[in-house]
């Protein structure tokens, strides 16, 4: 899913051995930092689906998600929040 870019991205968040109990807190916690129109790239070791439904349920309109490669084994999401 493409949703509309941001201008910037601040960070690369590899989740890739974080334990995934720790993931989503930590992906909430770096989308939480940005600022309007910043974005931070995930690095995944799988599709983060589940991870897109969350935000889309707690935060409807209030982020933005470009995949930038899908896989098989390295996943990554541009996450950031739009400017408006």
């Amino acid at each position: 899913m493409t949703d509309t870019p941001t201008t910037s991205h601040s960070a690369t968040v590899d989740v890739r051995q974080v334990p995934p109990p720790q993931r989503h807190p930590l992906i909430f916690g770096a989308f939480d930092s940005l600022a309007p129109g910043q974005a931070f790239i995930l690095v995944n070791d799988h599709d983060p689906k589940p991870l897109h439904y969350q935000f889309r349920y707690e935060l409807e309109g209030q982020f933005t998600w470009d995949y930038l490669e899908a896989g098989p084994e390295v996943w990554k999401v541009r996450i950031g929040k739009p400017t408006t």
